[in-house]
């Protein structure tokens, strides 16, 4: 069937997959009432803002104005097409669609070579081969032994699904032929790149062990590499450059294993290296997760904050371990995360600490040794200071502090119970450290983020920062049609012989108000499920969510009566509007005789309606 037109192939997609098994995929959702809440993927949200309705099967967060149905949630999720994600939900629901005709005969090439599936598909095919090269085929033999004596279980081979690349430039592209993945497809996911002289294409990952690097939703996207010993190369360890599946600052090694366990403990441990997250996991550390080669950002943290109430930062004994504790302390303040740092003895990643000592001393090692984030930076920031008589360092370090938690966002009114203890308890703590009153560490706190929130004057050739647009403005006469409309589409024939689509200036409201006419016109219900599955358009489907959720809070115990009383208001409204521009005419005199009494008959009307006088009684 073609997915361009066919409202059954959408239709079987959305009964047989479950929007709040969906979205879970993304996002932890906890029940509340009739509806799952969560943490918003798309913006900062500290308390759940997204809303997910099971009888539905709709989301919307508030905040970012965003709703629809499962179809919108993959499209604004993965930033694909309808067509794409009508083709991805229809693979997880095993129901086939028949493709969209190609001009060519090469499916690869041209503009599908971007398709977010194909590359997908192709990720997924090169992991494949990389894999069953490391497990059986000779050119594996090398990345094999390296395993070896880092002591990775066989096991972890195939659970983590490890790689290697032989040192052949072409190797991954002559298996490639007999596929539809061409170069330029494997250029595009990041396994290609072109030499400097000549651009011949080569595999960018030759003579590496490649650590497979997958999504939250167990999808292949890239790749980590890590060159042999006694190789020439000066890169140690190489990543997949940015693709359209691959952003290191958003990814996180070992989360597709990892997420579940997280959920349960309510922890993430985040370690620095590839070898680091596995031997966690091969000791029973199964919410373990690791960088890629980069700190700990902003973006990592809120992805983890989906499944984790607390974040253990395991970090190398060595100096550039503590530089990096320091330099996302600041980050976690801000974040308002619950972070411990953790530091591994005597100069040990914990991979070899994990190998030498083993998981009970590890797991000692997490409950002795594991620092609360302030009380990192106080010990980094207070060291070798005698809080007692050196009163200017004193000073400068509990000015750092501050400024630290002065990050934090400040507390309002709808600021959480959790966020206002914890603010307290940090003040309270930084007073009797310093012992100085609480009254002047808070009065410090102020002044800085008075001083933060204070915007410098932009120069003439700065440009402001672009504000997100509004999401549509509707007006409450055209919002309360769609209210009736959408919860009771029995009522479209009262109004649809007075109210024409033309009328109505809010284009979204307007295509809503004309599908109803056609689907009556059918014989069809213009109800809320028909309309969602009417429309693939992001904004006219959260529309539909916006005006269904706000007309089932109102409620209506006689739609009739009033999509009645909505039709004379409207009326009242349009003619009322007509007023000033049919009295300018009389003014300038533009009217005949009999067009200026029909013109002044309707204005009488019209002010006797205003004001609720009823027309006199003729005779």
């Amino acid at each position: 069937m073609s997915f361009g037109s066919s409202l059954d192939a959408k239709e079987q997609i959305r009964q047989a997959i479950d929007i709040v098994e969906l979205v879970g995929r993304y996002v932890q959702l906890r029940r509340q009432g009739r509806n799952f809440v969560g943490l918003c993927p798309w913006h900062d949200d500290s308390r759940p803002s997204l809303q997910v309705n099971p009888e539905r099967q709709s989301f919307k967060c508030w905040v970012c104005n965003l709703g629809g149905d499962i179809f919108s949630f993959i499209m604004k999720m993965e930033g694909i097409p309808f067509p794409e994600a009508l083709n991805m939900l229809a693979e997880q629901a095993g129901i086939q669609l028949k493709p969209e005709r190609t001009t060519g005969s090469n499916v690869a090439g041209g503009a599908s070579a971007g398709s977010k599936r194909l590359l997908f598909q192709a990720m997924a095919w090169a992991e494949q081969q990389y894999h069953e090269c490391l497990l059986r085929l000779p050119e594996g033999e090398p990345g094999r032994k390296y395993l070896a004596e880092r002591r990775i279980a066989a096991g972890s081979l195939e659970k983590f699904h490890l790689g290697y690349s032989p040192e052949d430039w072409d190797w991954i592209i002559r298996r490639a032929k007999a596929t539809p993945f061409n170069p330029k497809v494997l250029e595009t996911i990041g396994l290609l790149a072109r030499s400097a002289e000549g651009g011949r294409a080569f595999d960018r990952f030759r003579g590496r062990v490649l650590f497979s690097i997958r999504d939250a939703q167990d999808r292949p996207v890239g790749v980590g590499g890590r060159v042999l010993p006694g190789s020439s190369s000066q890169a140690k360890y190489i990543n997949s450059p940015e693709t359209p599946l691959f952003t290191k600052s958003k990814l996180l090694y070992g989360l597709d294993l990892a997420r579940h366990a997280m959920r349960k403990t309510r922890t993430a441990l985040v370690m620095e290296g590839y070898t680091d997250c596995i031997a966690a996991h091969e000791c029973g550390f199964a919410d373990a997760v690791a960088v890629l080669g980069t700190a700990l950002g902003e973006e990592h943290i809120r992805t983890l904050r989906h499944y984790v109430d607390r974040i253990v930062l395991v970090l190398d004994g060595d100096e550039a371990g503590q530089r990096r504790a320091r330099e996302v302390l600041e980050l976690f303040v801000a974040q308002q995360v619950d972070l411990q740092i953790v530091t591994i003895p005597d100069d040990l990643d914990p991979c070899d600490f994990l190998h030498d000592h083993g998981a009970e001393a590890f797991r000692e090692l997490l409950a002795s040794r594991a620092v609360d984030a302030l009380d990192h930076a106080f010990l980094v920031h207070t060291a070798g200071i005698d809080l007692e008589r050196d009163v200017h360092r004193a000073s400068q370090a509990l000015e750092r502090l501050v400024a630290i938690l002065a990050k934090a966002p400040r507390l309002r009114a709808d600021t959480s119970r959790d966020a206002r203890f914890r603010e307290e308890k940090v003040l309270q703590r930084l007073a009797a450290s310093f012992r100085i009153p609480e009254a002047d560490v808070r009065q410090r706190l102020t002044e800085l983020r008075r001083a933060g929130t204070r915007r410098p004057a932009r120069s003439g050739s700065e440009r402001p920062p672009e504000s997100p647009a509004p999401a549509g403005q509707i007006d409450a006469f055209q919002r309360e049609l769609l209210e009736i409309l959408v919860r009771h589409p029995e009522c479209l024939g009262i109004v649809r012989g007075e109210i024409s689509a033309e009328m109505l200036e809010h284009g979204p409201c307007r295509r809503v108000y004309e599908m109803c006419c056609r689907l009556a016109d059918m014989g069809q219900a213009a109800n809320f499920s028909r309309l969602m599955l009417e429309f693939n358009d992001p904004n006219i489907q959260n529309l539909l969510v916006e005006v269904d959720e706000s007309g089932l809070a109102k409620g209506a115990a006689d739609p009739a009566a009033l999509i009645k009383e909505w039709l004379r208001g409207f009326k009242n409204r349009e003619a009322t509007r007509k007023v000033p521009v049919e009295a300018g005419m009389l003014r300038q005199r533009r009217l005949d005789e009999h067009e200026e009494l029909d013109v002044l008959k309707r204005i009488l009307q019209q002010e006797r309606a205003r004001h609720g006088i009823a027309d006199p009684m003729e005779g």
